[in-house]
């Protein structure tokens, strides 16, 4: 019976499997999203200084830990060594596949770690972040470098980002399911919940991840019969090619600041990073503040779980939208449209609640579906990076991670600003909403100004947002046929070396 099931699951397709990693991932990252600012307030009681200096630390660490485990994991790809030596496509994968199996597993056990009290809340908050955020770091490296390792086309980019984005929006169901056993007041059915996802999550990652190492260790094998056969009959002759010096670290950030496509990149996604955790972290508050009164709790829980479902939904039309439009045509539009549905709802006011409820929840769609599309973007750097310098073999994961070392810290920045601004022009602060609550209802004067502060901060951020990226993805010149050329160039690379791409 084993063996059967085992053989029905080698028959499932490569982006399949490819696409349910997403679903380990998003499982546990949405509800860790959602609820771990609101357990370290509001249950762990965690002082201001202790949650800034944390987050500060955070900030730090998850700027740094994206460009390190990159640079170990793609630091052999920077140069080209002697002929008959080539790293082939099916070892870069399988070497991703390997480190999936070991972080995965390790990735779902930090974030078990959240929802247990177990030291003083400061110093579980620092532990905490930044263990969780070391493995999250390594998961998604080695992810997001097979969506560039596994194929080359926008095609078949597109068709495994499809199945990954089909996962994710099953995976973003956790969601619906954490807001029936959320209570800040007995916490235990809601550990007991993930723990559950946590389990599922490890036992996927162990059972996929070993599916996909054997399809590629076959491979693997094949490619070093075809290479010791090569070697056999070349004896005695000289090598085509001489081993060139490996590329430093500083050689490679020189290379790169020098990438002017990687650069504009990075700071529109630096934005765009900043407003999808702002709307992920602020979502709650702005439910409870400018909607709690006016809809009920069911309604609450569908716009919470509908706004991480739709993103994913919505990507899958997006992906037709870019083999037809081009992925710059399509991200360009999605900025227009962040920018025109702030504005009418600046213009709307705060008092039509059906609208808030729209825009809410259609804020956080849409700016979560363009960050899904961006990883395409980045592959095409991959590309055009690999072209530039000639490698020998695409460092897509050092690559992923360089993104993350200039974009990760509007993460962090997220919270920070947000919190600031609201304390800022209302007075209200969220370490102290707890003694708030206990004490007996204000005056109406009192919820006024917040509700209308937290509206502004509503519409104000995307509006901002939206302004800075599409002046900086105006400046972004890989699309039309200068992408064409640069995948055409990386093909004819590959196709030289004897290098080919999985089939998916």
């Amino acid at each position: 019976m084993g063996r059967r099931v085992w053989g029905l699951c080698q028959g499932v397709s490569t982006a399949v499997l490819y696409g349910s990693l997403a679903l380990f991932i998003s499982i546990l990252h949405n509800v860790f999203l959602l609820y771990y600012v609101e357990t370290f307030v509001s249950v762990y009681k965690i002082d201001k200084m202790s949650f800034w200096v944390g987050e500060t630390v955070f900030l730090i660490w998850n700027s740094l830990n994206d460009p390190l485990f990159g640079w170990l994991s793609d630091r052999s790809f920077l140069s080209s060594p002697q002929s008959g030596s080539q790293i082939t496509s099916p070892e870069v994968v399988l070497k991703r596949l390997q480190a999936l199996s070991r972080s995965g597993p390790l990735f779902a056990l930090s974030f078990l770690a959240f929802w247990v009290a177990w030291t003083w809340p400061g110093l579980q908050f620092l532990i905490c972040l930044c263990l969780y955020d070391g493995f999250l770091t390594v998961v998604d490296l080695n992810h997001n470098a097979l969506l560039a390792d596994l194929a080359v086309s926008a095609h078949d980019r597109t068709r495994l980002n499809f199945h990954s984005s089909l996962f994710s929006a099953m995976g973003s169901l956790s969601v619906f399911l954490s807001y029936s056993f959320w209570n800040k007041e007995n916490f235990y059915y809601f550990r007991l919940f993930c723990m559950t996802l946590a389990t599922f999550s490890m036992l996927g990652f162990f059972v996929v991840s070993r599916l996909l190492r054997h399809r590629f260790q076959n491979e693997v094998q094949l490619r070093k019969n075809e290479s010791q056969a090569l070697n056999e009959l070349s004896v005695g002759q000289a090598p085509l090619t001489s081993p060139e010096k490996p590329v430093t670290l500083g050689e490679y950030l020189k290379q790169l600041s020098h990438h002017k496509n990687f650069m504009w990149f990075v700071s529109m996604n630096l934005v765009q990073v900043f407003h999808c955790h702002f709307n992920s972290n602020f979502f709650p508050l702005f439910l409870e503040h400018l909607l709690s009164d006016r809809i009920s709790a069911s309604t609450g829980s569908f716009l919470l779980g509908i706004s991480y479902i739709a993103p994913h939904l919505n990507n899958l039309y997006f992906l037709t939208l870019c083999q037809r439009l081009g992925v710059y045509q399509v991200v360009r539009g999605l900025f227009l449209l962040k920018l025109g549905l702030s504005l009418a709802m600046l213009l709307a006011g705060a008092d039509h609640v059906y609208l808030l409820c729209i825009f809410i929840a259609s804020n956080r769609v849409f700016t979560e579906g363009t960050c899904k599309l961006l990883n395409l973007v980045i592959t095409d750097l991959v590309d055009e990076d690999f072209v530039l310098n000639r490698r020998q073999q695409a460092a897509s994961a050092l690559l992923f991670g360089m993104v993350a070392l200039v974009t990760k810290p509007g993460q962090t920045f997220a919270p920070l600003i947000g919190t600031w601004l609201l304390c800022l022009y209302t007075g209200y602060d969220i370490f102290e909403r707890n003694s708030m609550a206990e004490a007996p209802i204000a005056a109406p004067a009192v919820p006024m100004p917040l509700r209308q502060g937290c509206f502004y901060l509503l519409v104000f951020v995307p509006i901002s947002c939206a302004l800075l990226q599409l002046l900086t993805w105006s400046r972004f010149t890989l699309h039309g046929r200068r992408l064409q050329n640069i995948k055409t160039l990386r093909q004819g690379a590959q196709h030289s070396h004897l290098i080919d791409v999985k089939a998916i």
